[in-house]
């Protein structure tokens, strides 16, 4: 699947785990999080890069003493109206001070990226064709000025509070 990042694609160098499909013994995985919460203790004094994949029903309270663990953590959006994700990155980042790649997968379009980006999501995993087409095009649906302040989009102290734009 291509991976969107930086406002272009980049080869994926992570693989996604399928439940009860064995890891590997090297390589970037991303595993469901009900395996990494029953099997944490395979990895101890690993230093595998690992990532996890959460559902918008999780809980982040069960992961959070990990996070330190996780160089990704995928943000699962079964549907394009299911917007418990972008909750999920807003804590993540906010709350959580999450400093990891935060990916979207699933039903992700393009109409989307905006706001998932506002959240702190910075990688996009693109399933869908017409939303792929549009990208390699170079359509962007970035945004570069905003009027209000969101994760990882602040303004500088000391700008006009109208004129709010990325550091």
């Amino acid at each position: 699947m291509p991976v969107f990042k930086n406002g272009h694609f980049i080869d994926d160098q992570w693989r996604m785990i399928a439940e009860g499909e064995d890891v590997p013994p090297s390589g970037h995985v991303i595993l469901p999080l009900e395996w990494w919460l029953a099997e944490r203790g395979a990895f101890e004094g690993s230093h595998v890069p690992l990532g996890v994949k959460i559902e918008p029903d999780t809980q982040l309270a069960a992961m959070v003493d990990d996070l330190s663990r996780f160089s990704l953590i995928a943000i699962h959006f079964p549907k394009f109206g299911d917007g418990r994700g972008y909750s999920h990155a807003r804590l993540l980042r906010e709350r959580y001070g999450f400093k990891g790649e935060l990916r979207a997968v699933g039903d992700v379009l393009i109409d989307q990226l905006q706001v998932m980006s506002r959240c702190g999501i910075d990688a996009f995993d693109i399933t869908d064709p017409a939303t792929e087409k549009a990208l390699r095009q170079g359509h962007s649906p970035l945004v570069t000025h905003f009027y209000q302040p969101a994760a990882a989009h602040e303004i500088p102290v000391g700008t006009r509070s109208w004129a709010r734009r990325p550091a």
